[in-house]
């Protein structure tokens, strides 16, 4: 049995889809313990075709599936993990790519430690990078805030930390398949489909270790989901987690109290990337929703959580969290 499954969802992705591919391949050498599934989802690009091609050149390493039907991200996830053979989970998009020695790496990790979970950090890949985008970090940016280069197991460390960050991402998360059995999977035909299912995959989680390296090279396209924002989005986005602090409630972690701050965050922070789209569409029925799920996922009211920020000393996340929470479209 393969000890990875590699799983690339493919959809319209074709100017992107060889270079994706081939950052994996060529990482692999005479490794015969990785599966790579490419899902199709009905694309109309010719990336179909491609896939064809490429699993010509690289014969035996391609492991191909295609939906009758476009289904989106989510259902095309679910069904490469019912598909999937490998101890192991990595989810890498289409137009992303793997950088060097990150497979390798991973394998000696696992080889050593046996996590339930291994977390990596990402570098921002952009076709014109600026002044701007250097000063933010973007050749390294982190996924992950807690200890590191150690196997630990603390599942409400893990989840503190993947929260603090706010990265939740399901590529910078490879994760034992075992994880994800009883039913869960991505949530189909909804946004923010990471946001809402990594947290719960780790609250499964015994073990992890975090690799503060960047192994995985996010392609940053205009027409991504926040640069695309609308109010269903934004619907999406403020009750992505509203599963997670639902099941928390009956975690030992819940009285965490780095946790309880962390989720407090990261609602806050959907909060207010949701109330700006509400509020340019002006739909104020929306923004008193909006309110509604950050109170329900929020472990902290929000008069706790703006003490919180004074503490810190966060002034301006503080500013910002009150302006958006009280705005009105």
């Amino acid at each position: 049995m393969p000890w990875l499954s590699v799983l690339v969802p493919v959809y319209n992705v074709q100017p992107w889809l060889h270079e994706c591919l081939a950052s994996v391949i060529d990482q692999l050498g005479d490794d015969a313990g990785v599966q790579i599934l490419v899902l199709d989802d009905c694309s109309t690009d010719g990336s179909w075709a491609l896939m064809q091609e490429l699993a010509g050149r690289w014969p035996g390493r391609l492991q191909m599936l295609r939906h009758e039907r476009n289904a989106g991200l989510s259902a095309a996830r679910n069904t490469m993990i019912d598909a999937a053979q490998g101890e192991y989970l990595w989810f890498l998009d289409s137009d992303d790519k793997l950088l060097p020695g990150s497979i390798a790496r991973l394998r000696t990790i696992v080889q050593a430690h046996a996590p339930d979970v291994v977390l990596c950090d990402f570098s921002v890949w952009r076709e014109r990078v600026r002044l701007k985008h250097r000063l933010r970090g973007e050749h390294h940016r982190r996924s992950f805030r807690g200890p590191a280069s150690r196997l630990e197991h603390d599942r409400c460390a893990l989840l503190a930390g993947m929260l603090s960050t706010g990265e939740l991402h399901a590529w910078s998360k490879i994760s034992r398949r075992m994880l994800w059995g009883d039913g869960l999977r991505f949530p189909v035909g909804r946004h923010f489909e990471d946001m809402a299912t990594m947290p719960l995959m780790a609250l499964r989680a015994r073990s992890f270790y975090y690799e503060p390296r960047p192994w995985v090279a996010y392609r940053q396209r205009a027409g991504s989901i926040l640069a695309s924002m609308s109010v269903p989005k934004a619907l999406d986005q403020s009750a992505a987690l509203l599963p997670f602090a639902q099941a928390l409630q009956a975690s030992p972690c819940a009285s965490h109290q780095n946790l309880r701050l962390a989720l407090a965050q990261q609602a806050a922070r959907s909060l207010v990337g949701a109330m700006r789209a509400a509020c340019r569409a002006g739909a104020v029925e929306v923004a008193d929703e909006l309110r509604r799920n950050f109170v329900e996922v929020s472990p902290l009211a929000p008069a706790e959580l703006s003490r919180a920020y004074l503490l810190r000393g966060w002034w301006l996340r503080r500013q910002r969290f009150l302006r958006w929470f009280n705005a009105r479209p």
